[in-house]
């Protein structure tokens, strides 16, 4: 039993499981490497649409072992800062993707996990999924950009919150702060991902891969600036094969077929 990355194929969409067993499925360096790769092959891979992040075992991760990370005190700063720079390769991996990414969070996600988790473009959980930002518990402080995912997205005090307490917080709660799109029940996180990835694959590439960008530009720039942005890439849009055939099919009444 080994610490890995699974990769598995259903139809357009790329699953990639975390996989610790006895061990919550804790992050592992070798699970870094692995991850790069497979987002890197994925973007290159047309077939590949969709990409859905997930846990083995019905737990999503629970973050770095801190066993390992124990060790790590007593080794040059330097190899603890690489360690740190792989997981972020990893983070930026999922934020560069052109393709959505989605988290299918069962059981809990924390520390570096719950920010795999913030970093996926969309996260569906279970009705009993907590994340936890739990740092603090351990005297340590957030990495994997966990910091600027959740100050992007929450308001100082809340973020604050997460991060001081290091508490478990219920995907409920996530939801309603607009962090967590969808909660479905407890053991059909994974077939809820998968359904809802289905869905993404039918619509155009080329749209969401676009959209992705748009989102991920509109907070550094002002209106004007989006504005401009929006619309090179509509220009380019009207441009690509795929305006041409979703327009043709919905006035000729019929589903797109997007190659």
């Amino acid at each position: 039993m080994f610490a890995e990355l699974k990769a598995a194929r259903r139809d357009a969409t790329l699953i990639l499981t975390i996989s610790n067993p006895g061990a919550k499925n804790a992050l592992h360096p070798d699970m870094y490497a692995a991850a790069i790769e497979s987002f890197a092959n994925a973007e290159r891979d047309d077939s590949v649409r969709v990409i859905v992040l997930t846990g083995a075992d019905g737990f999503f991760c629970a973050g770095g072992n801190l066993n390992r990370l124990l060790e790590n005190r007593h080794r040059d700063m330097e190899v603890q800062a690489a360690a740190i720079d792989n997981l972020q390769g990893w983070i930026e991996a999922i934020r560069n993707c052109p393709k959505p990414v989605i988290a299918a969070v069962e059981g809990a996600a924390a520390g570096a996990g719950f920010a795999l988790a913030l970093a996926c473009d969309m996260i569906i959980a279970g009705m009993a999924t907590k994340f936890m930002m739990s740092y603090v518990k351990v005297g340590l402080t957030p990495d994997g950009g966990a910091s600027w995912f959740l100050g992007q997205a929450l308001p100082r005090q809340l973020a604050g919150e997460i991060m001081f307490e290091g508490k478990a917080v219920l995907a409920g709660r996530l939801q309603q702060l607009g962090l967590v799109n969808r909660i479905v029940a407890d053991g059909r996180v994974l077939d809820a991902a998968l359904g809802w990835a289905d869905e993404l694959a039918a619509l155009s590439p080329n749209s969401l891969n676009r959209i992705k960008m748009l989102i991920d530009a509109a907070p550094g720039n002002s209106l004007v600036q989006q504005c401009e942005f929006e619309k090179r890439h509509f220009i380019q849009s009207m441009q690509h094969r795929d305006s041409l055939e979703g327009i043709t099919a919905f006035l000729e009444k019929r589903k797109p077929q997007y190659k």
